[in-house]
């Protein structure tokens, strides 16, 4: 969560593991998914960034 959180910018691949994943559900800085949280990803980076 540490290095996401610095980043200039994250591609979030998804909506899930494996199987369930593989498309681009986010593309943007850490700033923009915290604030948007589409994401299982966004929430976690949030949760991280609030603590």
């Amino acid at each position: 969560q540490a290095v996401m959180a610095h980043a200039d910018w994250i591609i979030d691949l998804g909506p899930g593991a494996g199987h369930e994943g593989g498309r681009i559900v986010f593309e943007g800085t850490p700033g923009e998914l915290v604030a948007a949280r589409p994401t299982l990803t966004g929430e976690h980076l949030a949760a991280y960034a609030a603590s």
